[in-house]
């Protein structure tokens, strides 16, 4: 069975389900490498807040993921101009390591190929995240930001962000298309 991937504009009365999703995803990640300590979460059995991914899809473009018909994911983006920033993107725990990531991203640069370069960012334990980046989509590691290298954009990060950021540390992966 061919496996048909594209990005559908996240409609309002999906908002809260896309929010669940992403969070259940990036759980995910974390609790396989970590298990349930909570050390590593930005809210009470969190790894990524409700208030991160809010602000993301107030100030960028949200799409869901459909694969053969099928909610399976979700993708942030912001665009200005040629810069593009890969806010957010997560595939359904159940169904990793079917392309479905891949083939949301190759959608991505197709719908705005005014990008030159993307940018986006992983904690360090996502191992998979990492893996995706760098030998699936063609990104580069660019920079280590931890307690001794803060991300300097990140002047308005909560409390918990930059507690976490601090703790554990985060790569900024770069891609940049000719």
């Amino acid at each position: 069975m061919k496996t048909e991937v594209r990005l559908q504009r996240l409609k309002p009365e999906d908002r809260e389900q896309f929010i669940r999703d992403n969070q259940v995803a990036f759980k995910y990640g974390a609790t396989e490498e970590f298990g349930m300590r909570d050390d590593h979460f930005e809210e009470e059995g969190e790894i990524i807040s409700r208030e991160t991914i809010e602000q993301s899809i107030d100030h960028g473009e949200a799409y869901r993921i459909v694969c053969n018909g099928k909610n399976v994911g979700g993708v942030i983006l912001t665009v200005d101009g040629e810069k593009g920033d890969l806010e957010i993107l997560f595939v359904n725990p159940e169904v990793h390591s079917r392309g479905i990531g891949y083939a949301a991203w190759c959608e991505v640069e197709k719908m705005h190929p005014e990008v030159k370069v993307w940018e986006t960012v992983t904690p360090y334990f996502e191992t998979r995240n990492i893996h995706f980046y760098v030998n699936r989509c063609g990104f580069h590691i660019v920079e280590f930001y931890n307690s001794h290298h803060p991300d300097p954009h990140d002047t308005d990060a909560s409390e918990e962000t930059a507690e976490m950021q601090d703790h554990d540390g985060m790569f900024r992966f770069e891609k940049k298309i000719n």
